[in-house]
């Protein structure tokens, strides 16, 4: 029982972690076209 004391703060931790790294993600424009990445790998230059 006396685990979930220390388990229940770092899963928090961990989940605000990851929603902070996607909000970042968000804001710094990594999924603006993903269109184009998916073409690029198909065309040859």
């Amino acid at each position: 029982m006396e685990i979930l004391y220390l388990l229940i703060p770092l899963s928090v931790v961990l989940v605000l972690l990851i929603i902070g790294v996607f909000w970042w993600a968000l804001q710094s424009g990594q999924f603006d076209n993903i269109e184009r990445e998916g073409e690029r790998i198909l065309r040859q230059d």
